[in-house]
């Protein structure tokens, strides 16, 4: 099974990115934002413009672009005129140049460092999860209260004892935390990530975390598209 994680940046909100456009937000917190529902749908637009250039397409036509992933055609045209690359008449958009722009405006050109807390089964999945190269996105260290874990090593990133956080993050200079804490642990682990420099955190927990002005939250509740999927299959039986 593959898990698919979309970063999106929101100004002041609660992704991503936790990697490039989160990253950006937190770098230039006045720059204006592509709309959401754009940024939401870039990395589809990624993973098809590939799939297209591995098939030997040069230019990726707007209309054949959006029917292929069932989208409205107008929709995508403005989509891609948002990333700068002219398009050629009658030919589409060098495939590319818009692959490395749409990169670019998710901020996915650059390496990001993070690092993960809660080093149990979810934070273990996340830390085997291979789309975060694709984004960019490099785990340099994770930790955990248990002392079963620390010292571990979980797919190649080594589990540190939660007491050494804060003063790791502060020496890697890390800006970007994936937590994946119990609830009741999570404010706290926000509030020691924040005071060692942390401006991005996506949250796995389902706690509603309270952060200061300029740290920007992305939650991750997997009970949300669980709930519509129970409730359509409830529904027809």
């Amino acid at each position: 099974m593959k898990i698919f994680i979309i970063f999106y940046r929101y100004p002041r909100c609660t992704f991503n990115r936790p990697c490039g456009i989160l990253a950006r937000a937190m770098e230039n917190p006045k720059e204006n934002p592509l709309p959401l529902p754009t940024i939401r749908r870039y990395p589809i637009f990624l993973r098809a413009i590939g799939e297209m250039m591995d098939a030997g397409e040069a230019f990726i036509s707007s209309s054949v672009l959006a029917e292929r992933l069932g989208l409205d055609p107008v929709l995508t045209r403005k989509d891609l005129a948002m990333a700068g690359v002219p398009g050629r008449p009658r030919r589409g958009y060098p495939a590319e140049e818009l692959r490395a722009a749409i990169n670019r405006a998710l901020g996915w050109d650059s390496a990001t460092d993070a690092v993960l807390v809660g080093a149990g089964s979810l934070g273990s999945a996340l830390l085997g999860y291979a789309g975060f190269k694709e984004q960019n996105l490099s785990i340099v260290a994770a930790f955990d209260a248990n002392p079963r874990l620390a010292g571990s090593t979980v797919h190649g990133v080594k589990v540190r004892p939660l007491a050494e956080m804060a003063r790791l993050v502060r020496r890697l200079k890390v800006h970007l935390a994936i937590l994946t804490v119990p609830t009741a642990a999570a404010q706290a682990c926000a509030e020691t990530l924040v005071e060692a420099g942390v401006r991005g955190i996506l949250n796995f927990s389902s706690a509603q975390l309270s952060v200061p002005e300029g740290v920007i939250v992305q939650n991750v509740d997997l009970a949300q598209p669980l709930a519509v999927l129970s409730h359509a299959i409830a529904r027809h039986g």
